[in-house]
């Protein structure tokens, strides 16, 4: 549903009492913005409204839609998922913040599913304030693969200068070495491939693996895991037509810049990955879900409740994320088009040589 060749961006609000209508009204600000994408807010104009006068500095225009059909390509839109007046208490982490946030990323899903938005952008929801009997998932990322029916996702966190997946997420310190395995590391390398080359236009891949004990485990003396487990994935993971290697020890591997030499890397755990993800990406990082026949991206904070309706926020990852869509789904358009037409996949050298051998014939 691209409007005037731009692609229409959803963007779910977030817990209400976070930071996520913050950062979106600081996004949007700047309308260039609107040279890129036509962004819908999923949410309510009156929420909107609330969180406009914490920020006098701050102006917006937008416009109100009824339809998803009918957006306005020139402003920001915003579609009322709820008609009612709802408490808003920055900072305040409650049942009434998650629900509506939930509410809002219900509709946007919703949008996705029936092709009406190109993409979506979620703003932070919090993981206890989003729970109810009708809602249990522990983030985003499950509840998008069940909805889209996904047999396997990979969390990857996206910057100019790095990528980095996730092949265990929201998971225990605890349980993290119950949950590796090698189909299932042979499973997120497929997905990471996959993804480099559809959404990053990354014909051979080069992927890193960490390994999960300290020094990648010491040949075995300070954790087995490396031996049994990870390096035999590695080994057969390179016969996927890209480049694999590891398992390298996580630490000597940021510390040295050793990630700048990868397309990606493959990180064992969720601070094993984020810690150096977010102190090197420098303010501007996006959590991608890759794996989904949709895109859906999100910045790589949560919702900041200690800051929320102060005028703290900085909206840089924000930013990011509605840009790191637009660029996703460009990818996506260029390699559909490839895909349909084999022959624009050739160099100009080879396909001389196929036409000067046909005329030969």
């Amino acid at each position: 549903m691209s409007v005037q060749n731009r692609p229409v961006v959803g963007i779910s609000v977030g817990d209400l009492n976070g930071i996520g209508i913050e950062l979106i009204i600081k996004t949007f600000s700047d309308p260039r913005i609107l040279d890129f994408c036509t962004p819908i807010i999923f949410g309510s104009s009156k929420v909107i409204n609330f969180y406009r006068k914490t920020l006098p500095e701050v102006n917006i225009n937008y416009t109100n839609i009824k339809e998803l059909g009918k957006v306005n390509a020139k402003q920001l839109n915003i579609f009322n998922v709820w008609e009612e007046d709802v408490d808003v208490e920055p900072g305040v982490m409650n049942e009434t913040g998650g629900k509506y946030g939930v509410k809002s990323l219900q509709a946007a899903v919703k949008a996705l599913k029936d092709n009406q938005i190109d993409a979506l952008v979620t703003a932070p929801l919090h993981k206890y304030a989003m729970q109810s009997e009708e809602f249990q998932f522990t983030g985003h990322t499950p509840y998008l693969q069940k909805e889209f029916q996904a047999n396997d996702v990979l969390m990857l966190m996206v910057a100019e200068n790095m990528r980095v997946g996730l092949l265990t997420e929201h998971v225990a310190i605890g349980d993290v070495a119950k949950h590796i395995s090698k189909e299932k590391i042979l499973n997120k390398l497929n997905l990471l491939k996959n993804s480099l080359r559809k959404d990053f236009s990354i014909d051979k891949p080069r992927i890193a693996v960490l390994g999960l004990n300290p020094h990648a485990g010491d040949e075995g003396l300070v954790g087995k895991e490396e031996k049994e487990i990870i390096r035999p994935a590695v080994l057969e993971a390179r016969k996927m037509d890209c480049v694999v290697l590891g398992p390298y020890s996580a630490d000597a591997f940021f510390a040295r810049g050793t990630h700048e030499k990868f397309d990606a890397v493959l990180a064992m755990y969720h601070d094993q990955g984020l810690i150096p993800f977010k102190s090197l990406a420098l303010g501007e990082g996006t959590n991608f879900t890759a794996g989904l026949a949709v895109i859906r991206t999100s910045p790589d904070h949560g919702t900041a409740f200690d800051i929320a309706g102060k005028n703290l926020a900085d909206e840089s990852s924000f930013r990011a994320a509605i840009f790191t869509a637009i660029d996703i789904y460009d990818a996506r358009m260029g390699y559909a088009e490839l895909r349909q037409n084999p022959l624009r996949r050739m160099s100009a050298k080879v396909l001389a040589n196929v036409v000067d051998e046909r005329l030969e014939d």
